[in-house]
């Protein structure tokens, strides 16, 4: 995919909508939504790479309530033509047709390839990946385990979504923040994962979310690991011109 002049690719992640509370939420909604409002402007596409809502299950006619300014955003954004592309986080683990259905909205569980230009990318969420996680890993298996998620269902919505919520915010192995602190190059394990993803294929933007740290981290020749951070505490985005990536602030 050639950009066209002027045009740019944006990428988020984590922003865990929901939490707290919902009320406590709300100004960050706000806020993610005028950053989209304002990067639709030179927008090629969007990768929003997981974790937007602290918890989010579909059932088979009830998703849980509430987020309509961020949605709404999506969905005029989406229907103007600007394509964009959904990966699915730790909290967002239990989506299905929703917002490909609703929004056109494609959505990944996996980490996917794009060449932008002449510059390659592996972009994915980044959870589980790498030798460590290793609490969160068995978790996973837990929360994607049919049975298990067949039992969830069989729920009420009030009841599964108010216990999935405490359990995401009060839990913070869950949430996936248990430990917001750079952790040298040997000891964090997306930088490793990267680094042995290298060994068999080049990328020159490996990109991905869930440790909440915004970072770039020279990984191989001509090779960055990128961490896209939060919009919990940093407020950070990803924007490639064409030709560089950069991490701003909003």
């Amino acid at each position: 995919m050639q950009l066209p002049k002027n045009k740019k690719i944006y990428f988020a992640s984590d922003q865990h909508f929901g939490a707290p509370t919902p009320e406590l939420s709300f100004p960050r909604e706000q806020k993610f939504v005028a950053w989209l409002d304002e990067v639709k402007g030179d927008a090629e596409a969007i990768f929003l790479l997981g974790d937007l809502f602290d918890f989010w299950f579909e059932y088979k006619t009830v998703v849980p309530k509430g987020f309509i300014r961020v949605l709404g955003k999506l969905a005029e954004i989406r229907d103007s033509g600007i394509p964009i592309y959904f990966f699915v986080g730790n909290h967002d683990l239990w989506m299905v047709d929703y917002f490909q259905k609703e929004l056109n909205i494609p959505v990944f569980h996996d980490n996917q390839e794009y060449t932008f230009g002449d510059k390659t990318f592996l972009i994915g969420h980044g959870d589980g990946k790498g030798p460590g996680d290793l609490g969160y890993k068995r978790m996973k298996k837990i929360f994607t385990n049919p049975f298990f998620k067949w039992l969830f269902r069989w729920l009420h919505p009030d009841i599964g979504v108010k216990l999935a919520q405490y359990l995401s915010v009060k839990n913070k192995l869950i949430s996936g923040d248990e430990d917001v602190t750079f952790l040298g190059e040997d000891n964090e394990w997306l930088i490793l994962y990267s680094k042995r993803k290298l060994e068999t294929k080049h990328y020159n933007y490996l990109i991905f979310g869930h440790r909440h740290l915004p970072m770039k981290v020279t990984v191989g020749e001509n090779a960055e690991y990128v961490n896209l951070g939060d919009w919990i505490t940093y407020f950070t985005y990803g924007v490639f011109d064409g030709e560089n990536f950069e991490i701003k602030k909003y």
